[in-house]
């Protein structure tokens, strides 16, 4: 307190206190608001376009942020709400290693939505990770093609049966 003072005055202070009102103090500083992600689907999606989708959804949660899912009913699909309350316990369960539900499924006009908040960082498990393979082409195939594709003779309008 008063290094210059004779004799110099000290305060004895808990360490651990004094760690824990620093870190407080640098949580205020930051003032860290979640974002909301939102994803939305239709009740007849494609095989590979929901597992985008989904792919896409567990990257934002991996991040930290909140996800909003939207389910949109058009046209004829209104009378089916059955299969969008399906499909978003299906979407519930695909993504119950990343997420929790915050609010169900509910159904609010033409559309049904739900929000999800990830896991704790150490419980989560991603189920659609995009698989990082490359294609290579052996060429042993290549080579039979072309010996498949090329012949010595030139194929002529008589051989082919058209008239030319």
């Amino acid at each position: 307190m008063a290094p210059t003072a004779n004799p110099p005055v000290c305060r004895i202070a808990d360490f651990g206190k004094f760690k824990y009102e620093l870190t407080k103090k640098e949580k205020e500083s930051k003032h860290s608001a979640t974002k909301i992600k939102e994803i939305k689907f239709r009740v007849k999606i494609g095989a590979h376009d929901y597992e985008t989708k989904l792919r896409h959804a567990e990257e934002f949660l991996e991040k930290g942020n909140k996800l909003k899912i939207v389910l949109q009913f058009r046209g004829r699909e209104n009378a089916h709400k059955d299969l969008g309350l399906a499909m978003m316990e299906k979407i519930k369960k695909d993504l119950e290693t990343m997420a929790l539900v915050d609010m169900p499924p509910k159904l609010v006009g033409r559309a049904v939505g739900m929000t999800m908040s990830p896991l704790p960082a150490a419980k989560r498990k991603r189920k659609f990770a995009k698989i990082e393979e490359e294609y290579v082409e052996d060429e042993d195939d290549h080579d039979e093609e072309e010996s498949e594709n090329s012949s010595d003779a030139p194929v002529t309008s008589e051989e082919t049966g058209h008239a030319g």
